[in-house]
């Protein structure tokens, strides 16, 4: 297997502090790595919809809970700020993707939903970019893809455990 960046930083750091455990940096330097390069390439089939991930992120949301959500409620499925859903949504609107309804009781609350076209949009989308994603992912069988979705999972839920409480 060809090294990768994060290898050779690693040995790097290992002549300047022979002793130091980089353990750490190897998975969370992989980690990010992996993120920034899937963040570029990832969204190019929402790129040629017009969308952005975060807004293929609400529609999504949307589409899979099947029903009306406020935005504070998209807001905590994506973790995404109640500002950014705001503006997403707004610029969702325009395009007649989502629609939104005055609560009846409080003025201060919306509720939102995709339009027809909006459900279109996602559900033609959708399985062109898992197609798009399982192609990224191409070079890994399937038994190790299995063993990393599990590893991940593993860390997610122990940072979620971990920092969910310093983020409170």
């Amino acid at each position: 297997m060809t090294e990768d960046i994060v290898a050779g930083v690693l040995r790097q750091w290992q002549q300047v502090h022979p002793g130091l455990d980089t353990g750490p940096m190897a998975v969370i330097g992989r980690l990010n790595r992996c993120s920034a390069l899937l963040q570029q390439a990832a969204d190019a089939p929402l790129r040629r919809e017009g969308l952005t991930r975060p807004e293929f992120d609400i529609l999504g949301t949307l589409r899979r809970m099947d029903r009306e959500l406020t935005p504070g409620r998209i807001a905590r499925e994506t973790f995404a700020s109640g500002a950014a859903v705001t503006k997403r949504v707004r610029q969702l609107q325009t395009r007649g993707l989502v629609a939104r309804r005055p609560d009846e009781r409080d003025r201060r609350v919306s509720h939102l939903s995709l339009t027809d076209e909006g459900r279109a949009v996602i559900d033609r989308l959708l399985p062109e970019q898992l197609r798009y994603e399982a192609g990224l992912l191409e070079g890994i069988d399937g038994k190790r893809r299995t063993e990393l979705s599990e590893g991940l999972a593993e860390l997610l839920v122990l940072l979620e455990g971990r920092l969910g409480s310093l983020l409170d």
